[in-house]
């Protein structure tokens, strides 16, 4: 690895214009980042709805940055930072494999800079300061009934799902039902990664709602008078963090929000440096096109500055055949009529992002039992959509090399400046919203509201939060709601069963089906373990 002080220097920072973390981690301080974003050229990076045989999209957006960077060009990767509940549990690390990773990936995986511990600190902070001033009647006409507000841990644990804080008599009050939620699902989370400076973090905080008082009133931060302790927590954590590729080239990687919960994109402030300083950015968006795609569009560049030219949405023979019906130990066997069948749902996502304006690149990220009829198969298939190019990528076991020819066509799609578009209005009513999504990105017929969603959503807009974009709590693994729902569901009817305000964060989050804001770990979940020198044991990128 090459000191962190070498990879800031392709930045244009020196060695003092940096806040080093070891050797080969730093933060960038903010008065060397610029209101506004830059002349970089940003592009999402996305995928095929999400399978079992992995589709490799952490890996193909650090491996065309290297190829973008071997044909002279300043990228840089902007991705998020790993969460430890899916590293120990239902997905792994989040750093690349093979040739294309970025490093160190042990501690990228574990820990980093410490920004997710600062942020499930401030957040368990604001819970312990809102039970203090109920339970001491601080804030007028306000019960423990009316709290909202729950605790996060960074680990999965089902057994906190639901609990009772409070036993214990009078000096442990207030007694509550309450629940835990993983830290990606924090609201300081999402604000943290969509704040543009510390101003904009201290106005987000403040629109916080923790709950209402007696007559169903929301409550919010700034009604507590502590945003300035939860700023002390935060502000070193909003610092966009600096490391590097296996191939030496600049990757920021700074905020996690889940994407099946929150928008599931890196950081604004991390996207606008990188633009300022760098020929092209490759900022990842999670799960699929239906999710972190949309998301992305809708809430982070639709609130921001920050305009994407063009996306590349990743997709896999493997991940193909699986959608088409084929199980996982038989997807190294030929089987075109699958390919025919799962196809659609990578259609689907090609002509929604075209819907954004935006012509994407499909990366076909290549196994090594991926057969030439079978490639040939696809591109062939997806010659009658509206992509722009249909490219073999190589980033597991060539790097930046096997991604040339899919680093050309980025730069020849992306020549032109594009306007954004979008598929619902602002001012549409949340119900109106939500039906342009269900159409239009999750191909459904209609919506059917539970009627406490129904409930919610009629003091949700009385409050004046009808005009906050949608952020769709559901399942990654189908364009539906319904996980077993594979390819390209049709003839269904999106269901939601409850829908929440992230006020602070600054959108609406409808809750399809059933999704947990707290998983639960697998039946095996993965070991880990150091040799004498403190040296992690283990496989942290499967």
């Amino acid at each position: 690895m090459n000191h962190i002080s070498n990879i800031a220097k392709k930045l244009g920072l020196d060695e003092n214009e940096i806040v080093q973390v070891g050797n080969y981690k730093a933060k960038i301080p903010f008065k060397y980042i610029k209101e506004k974003p830059g002349n970089g050229k940003l592009i999402v990076v996305t995928g095929i709805t999400p399978t079992k045989a992995g589709e490799g999209k952490t890996t193909t957006a650090i491996g065309l940055t290297q190829g973008l960077n071997k044909l002279g060009k300043l990228a840089i990767t902007s991705l998020r930072e790993p969460s430890l509940g899916p590293v120990f549990g239902i997905k792994g690390g989040g750093t690349g494999g093979g040739k294309s990773k970025v490093i160190p990936e042990d501690e990228i995986n574990i820990h980093f800079t410490g920004d997710a511990h600062a942020i499930g600190s401030a957040h368990n902070l604001l819970s312990a300061l809102v039970d203090n001033a109920v339970q001491r009647n601080q804030i007028d006409n306000m019960t423990a009934d009316g709290i909202t507000w729950n605790r996060v841990t960074d680990v999965l644990d089902r057994g906190l799902r639901n609990i009772v804080t409070g036993l214990g008599g009078s000096n442990n009050a207030p007694l509550r039902e309450t629940s835990f939620d993983i830290v990606t699902a924090s609201e300081i989370m999402a604000i943290m990664a969509l704040s543009k400076d510390l101003d904009d973090l201290r106005n987000r905080l403040e629109r916080i709602v923790v709950g209402n008082d007696n007559s169903g009133k929301p409550i919010y931060v700034k009604d507590f008078n502590i945003v300035g302790s939860l700023l002390s927590v935060l502000r070193h954590a909003l610092m966009p963090n600096i490391v590097q590729t296996t191939e030496g080239n600049p990757a920021l990687i700074h905020t996690g929000p889940f994407g099946n919960i929150a928008h599931g994109c890196s950081s604004v402030i991390g996207d606008t440096f990188a633009t300022q300083v760098g020929d092209y950015v490759l900022s990842e968006a999670g799960f699929g096109a239906d999710l972190g795609f949309e998301k992305f569009m809708h809430i982070k560049s639709r609130t921001s500055d920050l305009k994407p030219q063009g996306a590349v949405i990743v997709g896999t023979i493997r991940a193909i055949k699986s959608h088409g019906g084929v199980k996982f130990s038989d997807l190294q066997k030929q089987n075109s009529n699958a390919i025919e069948l799962g196809i659609e749902n990578l259609k689907h996502h090609i002509n929604n992002i075209n819907k954004f304006g935006i012509k994407p690149v499909v990366a076909l990220n290549i196994f090594p039992d991926d057969s030439q009829n079978e490639i040939k198969l696809v591109k062939n298939l997806l010659g009658d959509t509206k992509a722009f190019s249909v490219v073999e990528s190589d980033s597991y076991s060539k790097g930046g090399e096997g991604n040339i020819e899919l680093a050309e066509s980025v730069m020849e799609a992306t020549k032109e400046n594009i306007t954004n578009k979008y598929i619902y209005d602002l001012n549409d009513s949340i119900q109106e919203k939500v039906l342009k999504l269900a159409k239009n990105i999750y191909n459904a017929d209609g919506v059917n509201w539970s009627p406490v969603a129904k409930r919610k959503i009629k003091k949700f807009e009385e409050n004046g939060w009808g005009n906050l974009p949608i952020c769709m709590a559901k399942t990654p693994l189908s364009i539906s709601h319904n996980p077993r729902l594979k390819a390209l569901p049709k003839n269904y009817t999106f269901e939601i069963s409850d829908i929440r305000a992230s006020v602070g964060a600054g959108f609406i989050y409808p809750i399809a089906g059933s999704i947990m804001t707290m998983p639960g770990l697998p039946g095996a979940p993965r070991e880990l373990d150091i040799d004498k020198d403190g040296n992690i044991l283990g496989d942290l990128t499967a």
